[in-house]
């Protein structure tokens, strides 16, 4: 994953995901990261995706309308990554949802 998503006319939606990891073994985390991206990018409403990560990790997605957002928060293999999130990776984290009502940039 690289550059920045190239994303359509507003209005669409992101979802923010901010975290911090648990010190330690990598315990599959890297694997599972990719595959979340390459199998969120199958998604329908799927349109794109950012993320960094120096210390805080923020992974910005970017999807057509909340029902598909719905529909990949209850995709099984995102289930068993959310859970295993929960019980090994992260310390802390946020999930947030916001409208993309305006873009502009070079």
């Amino acid at each position: 994953m690289s550059g920045m998503a190239k994303t359509p006319k507003p209005p669409y939606y992101a979802v923010i995901f901010s975290s911090y990891r648990n010190p330690g073994d990598d315990e599959g985390y890297g694997a599972m990261a990719d595959r979340m991206v390459e199998l969120a990018a199958q998604q329908p409403g799927f349109m794109g995706v950012e993320s960094v990560r120096d210390g805080l990790g923020i992974t910005v997605s970017y999807w057509e309308s909340l029902d598909s957002i719905k529909a990949w928060k209850r995709h099984a293999e995102h289930r068993e990554a959310q859970r295993l999130g929960h019980e090994k990776w992260y310390s802390s984290f946020k999930v947030r949802i916001a409208k993309v009502e305006r873009d502009y940039g070079i």
